[in-house]
């Protein structure tokens, strides 16, 4: 007889980066070649005043969109307020604000 400790297999979560449309992504990166220098290192989501308020995550966002899963993440770019702190602490000197319009506008029919 099984005891039942309440503890389950977690179905493992894999990501097919080349089954995913990679279009929109690769249009971002094309309009901006510095997102290859991001490092990911966080400062921008710690300095983020939206993601103080609300569940919004700019490297989250980021990650999503460079993989080309592209479903929820202009909702979530919409929380951004564009207030520009991420910008000024990014290490590499990425216009974190250019980001958010350009994958903004590239979403926005998606």
């Amino acid at each position: 007889m099984a005891t039942n400790f309440g503890f389950s297999i977690s179905k493992p979560r894999v990501i097919d980066v080349d089954t995913n449309n990679l279009k929109k992504s690769n249009e971002i990166l094309a309009a901006l070649p510095e997102l290859q220098s991001c490092i990911g290192c966080g400062s921008c989501t710690a300095s983020c005043t939206a993601g103080n308020l609300t569940s919004y995550n700019f490297r989250k966002v980021h990650t999503l969109v460079r993989r080309g899963e592209y479903a929820g993440a202009y909702e979530e770019m919409n929380k951004c307020m564009l207030c520009g702190k991420c910008r000024l602490l990014c290490p590499r000197g990425i216009n974190t604000r250019r980001v958010v319009m350009l994958i903004k506008k590239c979403l926005g029919d998606f």
